[in-house]
């Protein structure tokens, strides 16, 4: 049996259609706070960590899949169940990590419990895009220069555990992603006292050495809408290192906002 753990977003919901399209079994198990786009079998908070992880295993659960967002949470000590009080210093040595040092601490708790650690990606595969220009806009030579720079910038900042993605002109970074998320970094670019860029691109990649299991960066027609919105000409995500939710709407919202969105290899 698979449990998913659900955050926010269309991903949870794409993942179980498919796993019970395939007959197979599944618990759906929703952080509390996330909407109810899949009917969750169970609601948990991270103060019940430890009490979830022991009913899976009574369940019968032998792997997991972490898809969806979550705000980043904090430990209340009035709401912890007997069996999450014996992980409070682990739980607290996570939560002062970054998030990449807090999800590798959540994986290896239900890795030493026997279940696997399963990528949303491994169960759709067609979440990662081939690599090319699947819109009509394509790049051009300053997108290309914008691109390497973009991919520069997420690297650094990867290597500090900050975020994921950035947006570029003219090799210059006009706003990095933060706890807010890439919604809100592009929503901000149409508050700059210099108003809208001219042209320039959204860039987003996975963190060097991160766990490609959970939190893959993501986008969709939203993202593509609002890189539109801030004006600027085109998206381009790593190719096998970004999931594309609703492929055929975010290429159709990309045509009808004459942007381009280029799936680009690492280096490339």
């Amino acid at each position: 049996m698979l449990a998913l753990i659900a955050g926010n977003g269309r991903l949870p919901e794409l993942l179980a259609e498919r796993w019970r399209q395939a007959g197979r079994e599944l618990m759906v198990c929703a952080y509390s706070g996330a909407p109810e786009a899949v009917p969750p079998d169970i609601r948990f908070r991270l103060e019940s960590l430890g009490g979830l992880v022991r009913r899976l295993r009574r369940e019968g659960v032998h792997e997991v899949c972490f898809a969806g967002g979550i705000t980043r949470p904090k430990l209340s000590l009035r709401y912890l169940d007997f069996p999450t009080l014996l992980l409070v210093p682990r739980l607290v040595r996570a939560l002062g990590k970054g998030d990449d040092g807090a999800l590798r601490e959540l994986i290896a708790l239900f890795e030493e419990n026997g279940m696997a650690v399963r990528g949303a990606h491994e169960i759709l595969p067609e979440l990662l895009p081939e690599p090319g220009v699947p819109t009509r806009a394509q790049p051009g030579p300053e997108d290309r220069k914008d691109a390497a720079r973009g991919e520069a910038i997420v690297t650094a900042m990867g290597a500090a555990d900050v975020g994921q993605a950035c947006v570029v002109a003219r090799r210059q970074a006009l706003a990095i992603e933060a706890m807010p998320g890439t919604d809100w970094m592009l929503a901000s670019l149409r508050h700059r006292p210099d108003g809208l860029p001219e042209g320039g691109l959204l860039f987003k990649a996975p963190k060097p050495g991160q766990d490609r299991r959970v939190d893959l960066p993501t986008i969709g027609p939203a993202t593509i809408r609002a890189a539109g919105e801030a004006g600027l000409r085109g998206v381009v995500i790593e190719a096998g290192g970004v999931i594309l939710l609703d492929r055929e709407a975010a290429l159709e919202a990309a045509d009808a906002a004459g942007l381009f969105l280029w799936v680009r290899p690492r280096g490339g």
